[in-house]
């Protein structure tokens, strides 16, 4: 049976690994829609088979006119993904309302939507369960992604075709080199020690000591998995958080990059006050502009996920990390 699927940010990090994977399953009609207007990103469809590309200023009126015949998916995980982007009506633009004007065309065409939601959505809470009670964003970007899972909540109830969001949290992995400051620590961690010899992290803040502060790190191929996992399992619908559902620090990420990349250059691991101690993780004052607007600790609650079946088992940063610095340095 052939798929024609659709994949919004096809040319970004997590839209290009979901071509990746759509392709390892011999699906290849595949319309692919971005913004290259940062051109460095056409790297990540450089090896992948797409059937077509449009520009999203040209595909969402065209969707919602029924001019790519039967679509089976739409995976949407274009946005504009800076937490630091204060223009909110730009923001405002991208994430809300062209995802208002892909579900409605979605449901009305019955085209299946796996969208990108964001942990941003909880921003100061102190738990993240998928209930509006724990929601509170802290800046205008988890309030765009929020807007639109509150949306998607009102609308399924009579949608006939699957609606499916996913929370994500801190995921790194291969094809985010273009995504500059917004690059995972891991992926910074891997440059300034290349550069550099040593790797750097925030100091104290919040009550947690250097390095401490945590984060629901989760590897790109596991976002993948369960997208497809979705894909493959098409009565499910809701909001789903999408991390590991393992709260680790900071320190884990740079401890394990630096030993991936000793490892390659056939040194000994250190552990991570050896580290410290031979200035090869250093701590910096925490920024004054993230005062007040970080999330100190996630730890995505997976009972959503698991009670729909969904039983996929995710990467610690150890695993995770040590495979992306493998296939960074493969390149």
């Amino acid at each position: 049976m052939s798929h024609r699927i659709i994949v919004t940010g096809a040319a970004g990090f997590i839209g290009s690994n979901i071509v990746r994977g759509l392709n390892a399953r011999g699906i290849t009609d595949i319309i692919a829609v971005d913004n290259l207007t940062q051109a460095d990103k056409f790297r990540n469809l450089v090896d992948l088979r797409i059937s077509d590309y449009l520009d999203k200023t040209a595909f969402y009126e065209a969707f919602a006119q029924g001019r790519f015949g039967t679509v089976e998916a739409v995976f949407h995980e274009g946005a504009c993904s800076d937490t630091m982007q204060h223009d909110g009506r730009y923001m405002m633009d991208n994430n809300y309302a062209a995802s208002r004007m892909l579900l409605e065309a979605c449901l009305e065409r019955g085209a299946r939507l796996l969208y990108a939601s964001s942990a941003a959505t909880y921003g100061a809470s102190e738990r993240f369960v998928e209930l509006p009670e724990y929601e509170r964003p802290l800046n205008v970007y988890g309030y765009s992604k929020l807007l639109f899972d509150q949306l998607v909540r009102r609308r399924l109830h009579g949608a006939r075709s699957q609606v499916a969001g996913f929370r994500y949290f801190n995921v790194y992995g291969p094809g985010e080199q273009h995504k500059g400051r917004m690059a995972s620590v891991a992926w910074h961690h891997y440059n300034q020690f290349r550069e550099h010899g040593r790797v750097e992290l925030f100091g104290a803040y919040g009550g947690y000591g250097p390095g401490e502060q945590m984060r629901d790190f989760v590897f790109v191929d596991d976002v993948v998995a369960v997208n497809l996992w979705f894909f493959d399992n098409p009565r499910h619908s809701g909001v789903f958080n999408l991390g590991s559902g393992r709260a680790q620090p900071f320190n884990d990420i740079a401890h394990a990059v630096v030993n991936s990349l000793r490892a390659r250059a056939g040194q000994d691991a250190l552990t991570l006050r050896q580290m410290v101690d031979e200035k090869l993780v250093a701590y910096i004052d925490f920024p004054t502009a993230l005062h007040g607007k970080y999330q100190c600790f996630t730890q995505a609650e997976l009972h959503s996920l698991r009670s729909v079946g969904c039983e996929h088992a995710f990467a610690d940063v150890a695993r995770g990390v040590r495979s992306y610095v493998e296939r960074l340095g493969a390149v």
